[in-house]
This record gives C-alpha cells, structure tokens and sequence, in this order.
C-alpha cells in the first residue's frame, strides 16, 4: 500500500513537472519581443563635432605714443564708437612747452641764417672787388687768398646753420606730432569692450605703447573651433558648419573660411584652429562664449532612414547597389514573421544610416529584442 502511494506521488510529480517545463518552454518562445523601428523619410548628416570660442571678427587694441598723465578718458566698456572719436587725452602740458621750446630754437637758427648770409654777401663782394684790383696790381696776392678763404668760410657758415634750421623743423615736426597725439582718437567703429587704464594714470611709452582700451566690431563675430589631428583632414574651406551656444537651442550657420596650419598642444593634444564667421546684427553673441560646434562633411536631405542599431553584416557574397555599402537588415512582414533582406547603405553616422536600396518607407524592421526577451533567452538556456 505504502508502495503504491510512493508510485502515484512519483507519477503526479513527473506530470507536473513537465507540463511546467512545456509551459516554460513556451513562454520562452511566445514570450519573445522585439524592438522595432519604421522605415522612415528625414536628413542625415555626418559631422565633426568640436568646441570652440567667439571672438570679434575685427579688433584694435588703442594705445598711447605718448608718456604722460591720462587726463581724460570719454569712454566706457559697451559704448559705441565711430572712426575718429575722441575717446581718451593726455596731459599735453611738457609736450606743449616742448613744443614751444624747439619753435623758439628755430627761430633763433633762422635769425642767424640770415645774419651768415649778410656775412656771405659781404665776403664775396670783397672777394670780387680784390679780384678786380688785383689786375692793377692795387692789393697783395695774400689779400686776395684772404678774402678767398673768408668767402668760402661765409658759404660754410650758412650751409652749417641751413642744415641747423632743417633739423629744428625736422624736431619741430616730431614735436607737434606728439603733442597730437595727446589725443587719441578712434581708429575703427565698434564698440568698446575693455578699458584696460584709469583716469589720472601716467601711462610710460617709452619701450612699448601702452593699451588703453579695445575697440571691436561686434556686428560679425568668428568662431575659433578647435578640431583633433585626426579629424582635420575631413575639412575643407567653404563647408558648411552650425553651432549652438551654451543654453541655448539657437542655431547659427555659416560656412568655413580658414583652417589654420599651425596647430595647438592642449595636455599633449594637438588641435587645429578653424576659423568661420556669423553676422550678429542683434548682438545675441558675445565675446569669450562657447559655442558646440559642428562641421557637416556630408549632408543627405529627403533620405530614407533606419537606426544604425538594425544594421548587421552583409552575407557571403551580397554585393551592393547604387554606390553604396551592403548591409542586411531583419524585416517584419505584414504576416508577423520576421525574414532578413539584404540593403545597401548610403551615408552612415553612429545612429542613422541612409538606405540606398533594399527598403521602402513604412517597412518596419528589427532593432533589437527587449531585455526582459534576452534574459528569459538567458535562463533557458
């Protein structure tokens, strides 16, 4: 009896587990999800992605020739300026007088050219006249040497202080230039973004020309984009580039105007500058902003379109189409199967590729399964 009852409970378990086991197995196939994707019309774009720095397409940076005292400065950080403009003064006071001083000095040269010169005259009418006199034999040959000698001593006298007057004009000039320069004026239009001096600083320019303020054109900035070694060779002047600032989703585009040769090392990184400009009439834009920026090498508009996710290795053999590269991708029919097809793929980023051919918009096709899919796979197994 005992036996018999040991048997029958061996036979309910060996029933039940199996049907566990056929439930199980079936929950594992039935169970099974994927994650698919439509195929899809939009743009795709492969780019070079970079940071970079804004800066005023145009600057100068206004200095004084001059040493002295800032007098007077008439401008302020974010003011707008107009060539010309007179913007800061130095104390003209020691120019003025030097000015005044090297004016008299020519004057007195001049007063004693024109005393040489009376000399001169006297000295060749004497020379003349013992010329003369010496034919009658009515003065010495000494006399005459003498006079001779008197004359051209005369001529150098006058030649020396010409030369005397010619470089007090000549300091005179230097001297008016620099008391000009007491004012300094605008030399572009733009807007004043740094005030480096104070008023009533003396400012030294005897060895390099002190900066005063800076002067930019804000109206067009230029975007300083740093691109890796790596990438650099992908560009090209006049592509197409687009960047965003930080904070905001406003684009602004532009094309490539210089890539400059000579490269930066960051912490053993080498980095090449590329240079691109944007209007920035509503002066959205501003100095020292970062910008993201991005350097489309190729462009595909009105493309279809599957994540980069769906695409496997092309079969044995499969070749491609249209140019393109060939792929395979696992469809869904309208039956519910899923069957692999053979694509060839245009343009192919880390998340979209272009389908040249092998689909239609509307397909649906196979990205992946669902986690939940592959850890039942998992256990089964």
């Amino acid at each position: 009896m005992v036996r018999r009852v040991l048997w029958g409970i061996i036979a309910l378990l060996s029933v039940w587990l199996g049907v566990a086991y056929w439930n199980f197995r079936q929950g594992i196939d039935s169970g099974r999800q994927y994650r698919t994707a439509v195929v899809e019309r939009g743009t795709v774009e492969e780019t070079v992605s970079a940071i970079g720095a804004l800066q005023p397409s145009a600057y100068v940076d206004v200095g004084t020739q001059v040493t002295g005292q800032l007098k007077i400065l008439r401008v302020a950080v974010g003011q707008q300026v107009n060539t010309g403009d007179l913007v800061a003064e130095i104390d003209p006071v020691l120019l003025a007088a030097k000015v005044d001083a090297t004016r008299a000095t020519l004057q007195s040269l001049r007063a004693q050219l024109t005393d040489r010169m009376a000399q001169l005259r006297l000295a060749q009418q004497q020379l003349e006249r013992n010329k003369k006199l010496i034919a009658g034999e009515a003065v010495s040959q000494e006399l005459l040497e003498q006079s001779t000698a008197a004359a051209e001593q005369a001529a150098a006298q006058v030649a020396s202080f010409r030369a005397q007057v010619e470089q007090a004009k000549s300091e005179l000039r230097s001297d008016e230039a620099n008391l000009r320069y007491t004012k300094i004026f605008a030399p572009m239009a733009g807007t004043v973004v740094s005030v480096i001096a104070r008023q009533g600083q003396t400012l030294v320019a005897s060895q390099l020309a002190p900066t005063i303020l800076r002067v930019a054109n804000l109206g067009t900035m230029t975007v300083w984009a740093q691109v890796a070694e790596a990438d650099v060779s992908k560009l090209r002047v006049g592509m197409p580039v687009y960047f965003n600032t930080l904070g905001s989703e406003r684009r602004w585009q532009s094309t490539v105007r210089q890539i400059m040769p000579t490269p930066e090392v960051v912490n053993n990184v080498v980095l090449y500058n590329v240079l691109f400009d944007v209007a920035n009439q509503d002066g959205a834009l501003k100095p020292q902003m970062s910008a993201q920026v991005y350097l489309v090498i190729a462009r595909a508009e009105n493309a279809l379109l599957v994540p980069a996710a769906a695409l496997r290795a092309a079969a044995s053999g499969q070749t491609a189409t249209s140019g393109g590269r060939p792929y395979r991708v696992q469809v869904v029919t309208e039956a519910g199967n899923v069957e692999d097809r053979p694509i060839t793929v245009g343009l192919l980023t880390r998340v979209q590729a272009q389908v040249l051919a092998g689909l239609a918009e509307g397909d649906t096709i196979v990205v992946g399964i669902t986690e939940g899919s592959r850890r039942r796979s998992k256990n089964s197994g």
